[in-house]
């Protein structure tokens, strides 16, 4: 049992830092939420702040819009020309997927300042292709409801993960070249 532990201790370490880390970010996320309920902001401050700035990028492209509240439910309402459009709910956040992005680098983590700037970086780009993702599909149903559902079910969460997945290749393979010694 010990020779396959040393054999896999790569692949163990990884799945324990992956699982580790997702794990308790994903217990502090819950917790937020919990405790966000009775906050000032309505349904929480991450989605409340992504359905504001997508709203105003929807504006930035000349668009009449606005965003309110959308009760009874836990979302915020995008509208163009007080038309309904879309609902910004807590899993619009993307909270969750930079949740999955970080624990991945975590768990290839190399140096610690190479690392955390990645992470850095990659969670600003992550959230703003998120921004911009919500004002395009909230833009694209204004102009083609028919196609709501190839939308929001395929093109602009493949946008997302597609986003996570080659930040993950970029950072694999940056970190699995080595210098080459010339001696």
């Amino acid at each position: 049992m010990k020779k396959l532990f040393v054999k896999y201790k790569e692949v163990v370490r990884f799945v324990l830092l992956f699982l580790g880390t997702y794990l308790l970010f994903t217990f502090l996320y819950s917790l937020y939420l919990k405790y966000a309920e009775n906050g000032a902001f309505y349904p929480d401050f991450f989605t409340n702040l992504v359905a504001r700035q997508s709203n105003e990028v929807i504006r930035a492209f000349g668009y009449e819009a606005m965003v309110k509240p959308d009760v009874p439910g836990s979302s915020m309402g995008l509208y163009i020309n007080e038309v309904f459009l879309a609902r910004v709910v807590e899993g619009c956040n993307a909270i969750s997927i930079l949740i999955l992005f970080v624990s991945f680098i975590i768990a290839f983590a190399q140096k610690v300042k190479k690392t955390l700037l990645f992470i850095f970086a990659g969670v600003a780009l992550l959230y703003a292709v998120n921004i911009l993702r919500i004002a395009i599909l909230t833009i694209a149903l204004y102009h083609y409801p028919e196609y709501n559902e190839f939308l929001h079910k395929i093109v602009f969460p493949a946008i997302i993960y597609g986003m996570v997945f080659f930040l993950w290749l970029f950072w694999v393979r940056g970190i699995s070249i080595k210098p080459q010694s010339n001696g």
